[in-house]
């Protein structure tokens, strides 16, 4: 089996359900989009919720994804920056016990925190603040990490950090990995166009985006969207939320379905679909079976707060 590395934000998620959407807006962030905030913004933000009802569980877009796939069975490692904080060895201690191969890099700066507020439509709105994960920097890669693995699963969140993306593409394809990319945002897509481009013009294999973000990336409507797409990648995939999603992987458009399920929080919900897709390609398992998996999981994510879905879900 091939083995797969992620490098991304190790973040913990603070997770609150809200009933008005004024909460969000107070703060000034868009809402179901994603905000970068500074350590003042992330106190008064904190200030503000520590009344509410909370939930705390590891994040980032990757390490969700490496996390599904070690529970689905295959074999993974996970690169990240944390501090020795409280939050740094939650992290870490989380990442530990799904039996994943961790290489992480440690900062005097706080573990970074993804404060998430979910709306009654499921909907969600980050407000992120990055702390220790926004100091890795590209000369801190050991390029021993990557000959270890076959595949490198990069979050488009690491698109903030231009040199740091750019040197760990570079190294993945020295070293002779695929590359597989989740857009992340579809505001990041747009404020980062011209980056994004690059990396899937000149890196990139395998390329998952929401429908929102297909868009923002190539300003036409999923199905264009998706051959766009495929031009750049060989494997491209667009999610539909409820419509299920298409894929087209070596010039084949594949209708897959969507699972069953009541949205509760879309947190972490493409993470995990990435996560049941990864390992249906690396075990050999047609586009619909892959599709299958990782819409299964995708809508077991939606019916919980959060992207730590129960282990029953991956039998």
């Amino acid at each position: 089996m091939k083995k797969v590395l992620g490098i991304g934000n190790a973040l913990v998620d603070v997770l609150l359900e809200i009933e008005d959407n004024k909460q969000i807006e107070k703060f000034g962030l868009a809402i179901g989009g994603m905000e970068m905030i500074d350590a003042e913004k992330k106190r008064t933000i904190h200030s503000e919720i520590s009344h509410l009802k909370q939930k705390i569980a590891s994040g980032g877009s990757t390490s969700n994804t490496i996390y599904g796939l070690a529970k689905l069975g295959a074999k993974t490692g996970y690169i990240g920056k944390i501090s020795k904080d409280e939050a740094g060895e939650f992290f870490k201690n989380d990442m530990l016990r799904a039996n994943i191969n961790t290489h992480f890099l440690y900062s005097n700066i706080d573990t970074g925190i993804a404060t998430t507020f979910i709306s009654r439509n499921g909907e969600r709105t980050f407000a992120t603040y990055l702390g220790a994960a926004a100091t890795m920097a590209p000369e801190e890669l050991d390029v021993e990490i990557f000959k270890q693995y076959d595949i490198i699963h990069v979050e488009g969140y690491l698109i903030f950090n231009r040199d740091l993306v750019l040197e760990v593409c570079k190294k993945a394809k020295e070293h002779g990995l695929l590359i597989s990319m989740d857009m992340a945002s579809y505001n990041l897509v747009e404020a980062m166009h011209d980056l994004v481009e690059e990396l899937l013009k000149n890196y990139v294999d395998i390329i998952f985006a929401n429908e929102d973000e297909a868009k923002a990336f190539t300003g036409k409507e999923e199905k264009e969207a998706l051959e766009i797409l495929s031009q750049y990648c060989s494997v491209a995939v667009v999610k539909l939320g409820p419509r299920g999603s298409i894929a087209k992987v070596n010039g084949v458009v594949t209708e897959i379905p969507p699972a069953p399920g009541d949205r509760i929080d879309t947190t972490g919900a493409g993470d995990i679909y990435a996560s049941g897709f990864l390992y249906g390609l690396i075990n050999n398992l047609s586009i619909e079976e892959s599709g299958a998996l990782a819409s299964k999981l995708g809508a077991a994510c939606i019916q919980t707060i959060g992207a730590r879905i129960g282990d029953e879900h991956y039998l």
